[in-house]
């Protein structure tokens, strides 16, 4: 077909990175407001952990994970410091 371009893709996609992994309710709860208020996306996953494994996770039945774009890390991160620094210390965040 004429004048018909090939679909390009952002480079950028399927990118995502681990943000945060948290087995409180309310640090995840808190975190993705803080998110959503510097309009930054985010996927959240939620994962049950076996019954075997729950020492490991201090007894919690789920873990919460929230990935983001890698482009957004850095002010991800500048967000997350406005979190109540009682919920910051729940949070298990990564560094890339």
């Amino acid at each position: 077909m004429l004048g018909m371009r090939e679909l390009r893709f952002d480079k950028h996609i399927n990118k995502d990175v681990v943000l945060c992994v948290s087995t409180n309710h309310r640090a995840s709860s808190s975190t993705i407001e803080a998110l959503n208020e510097d309009s930054i996306s985010y996927s959240l996953n939620v994962k049950k952990v076996p019954f075997y494994r729950r020492k490991e996770y201090h007894g919690a039945s789920t873990v919460c994970v929230i990935s983001i774009n890698r482009n957004l890390y850095h002010r991800a991160r500048r967000s997350l410091e406005r979190i109540d620094p009682i919920y910051r210390r729940r949070l298990q965040l990564n560094v890339i």
